[in-house]
C-alpha cells in the first residue's frame, strides 16, 4: 500500500496547499509565497465572467446526462452478462467490452470522427445511396448527447467489473426460493438482486457525484473546436485555456477550487442521504 499512499500524500494532500494561488496574483518568477495577495478578487472576477458560467452550465448539462445515461449502463450490462448461462460466452463478451477502455481518448475521438463527420463513413454511405447527409460531429445540438455516447461506448464495459463482483455475492438460494414462491424475473430482480447490490450502487453513486463536474478533459479538449467554446467549453477546459494557455494562473486556480468545493459538498450531501437510506456510504 505504501506506493499508493505516497502518491496521494504528495500529489493530492501535499499539493492542496497550492490552492493559495486562487487568492493571489500568481507570478511564476516570484513563486507561490512572494506573489501578491489579492484576496477574493479572482473569485469576484470569476462570478462576473459570462464565459465561466457558460462553461459551468455546459459542465452541469453533460454531467446530468452522464449520470442519467452512463451511470446505469454498466449495471444493465452487468445484469445481462450475469444472466448468461455459458461461461465461455460470458468470458468472451467481457473481453470484448473491456477493450475500448484501454484506448486513449485520441483514438476514440478519431474513430468517431472517421465515422460521423461530414466526410465520414456514415455520410459517405448516405451520399452514395442518394440520401441526405448529416454532420453529427460538427452539430452543436448533437454534441452533448454525442460525448455521453462516447463515454458509454468506451467505459461501460469496464464499469461492469464492480457490479459483476457484487452480483456474485448475492445468495443463489434466494433466487431459488423466490422462484419456488412464484416470483418472475422482474420480481426476482426487484426483491433479490437490487437489495443485494444496493450498497454498491449507493457507494458508486456517491463517488460519482463527488467527481460529477469532471466530465472528461481530454475528450472535451479534442472536440471543443468542432462546435466552438459556446457549446464545447467545460470547467476543465476553461481552467486549461485560462491557466495554461492564457497564463492567468490565479484565475484558473479559483475556477478549479470552485469545482473542488462543489464536488466535496455533493459527496457530503450524498453520503448523508445514503445514511438515511440505511447504507454505510463512503464513511460513517
Amino acid at each position: 500500500m505504501v506506493p499508493g499512499l505516497v502518491y496521494f500524500l504528495v500529489f493530492h494532500y501535499g499539493a492542496f496547499i497550492a490552492n493559495a494561488v486562487a487568492f493571489k496574483e500568481y507570478v511564476p518568477f516570484d513563486g507561490l509565497w512572494a506573489s501578491p495577495w489579492v484576496g477574493t478578487a479572482n473569485f469576484e472576477r470569476m462570478f462576473g465572467d459570462p464565459d465561466f458560467w457558460r462553461a459551468t452550465w455546459n459542465t452541469l448539462f453533460i454531467a446530468v446526462l452522464q449520470l442519467v445515461f452512463f451511470f446505469p449502463a454498466p449495471l444493465a450490462l452487468a445484469l445481462l452478462l450475469h444472466s448468461l448461462t455459458s461461461d465461455l460466452l460470458r468470458r468472451f463478451t467481457q473481453s470484448v467490452i473491456y477493450l475500448p477502455h484501454f484506448l486513449s481518448w485520441v483514438v476514440v475521438v478519431a474513430l468517431f470522427q472517421q465515422v460521423l463527420s461530414d466526410t465520414g463513413l456514415l455520410n459517405t454511405f448516405l451520399s452514395d445511396s442518394g440520401l441526405h447527409t448529416v454532420d453529427i460531429i460538427g452539430n452543436p445540438d448533437a454534441y452533448k448527447p454525442l460525448v455521453v455516447f462516447e463515454v458509454i461506448w468506451k467505459d461501460a464495459g469496464w464499469g461492469t467489473i464492480i457490479f459483476l463482483a457484487a452480483l456474485m455475492q448475492v445468495d443463489e438460494q434466494l433466487y431459488e426460493a423466490s422462484a419456488i414462491d412464484g416470483a418472475g424475473p422482474w420480481r426476482r430482480f426487484w426483491h433479490v438482486t437490487l437489495p443485494g447490490i444496493r450498497p454498491i450502487i449507493i457507494l458508486l453513486l456517491i463517488m460519482r457525484l463527488g467527481d460529477i463536474l469532471s466530465v472528461g478533459f481530454e475528450q472535451m479538449l479534442l472536440q471543443r473546436q468542432s462546435v466552438g467554446p459556446e457549446v464545447g467549453e467545460v470547467l476543465d477546459t476553461f481552467v486549461f485555456w485560462q491557466g495554461i494557455v492564457g497564463g492567468d494562473t490565479g484565475y484558473a486556480a479559483a475556477a478549479g477550487l470552485f469545482k473542488g468545493v462543489v464536488g466535496a459538498a455533493l459527496v457530503f450531501a450524498a453520503n448523508r442521504v445514503g445514511h438515511r437510506l440505511g447504507e454505510q456510504g463512503v464513511y460513517k
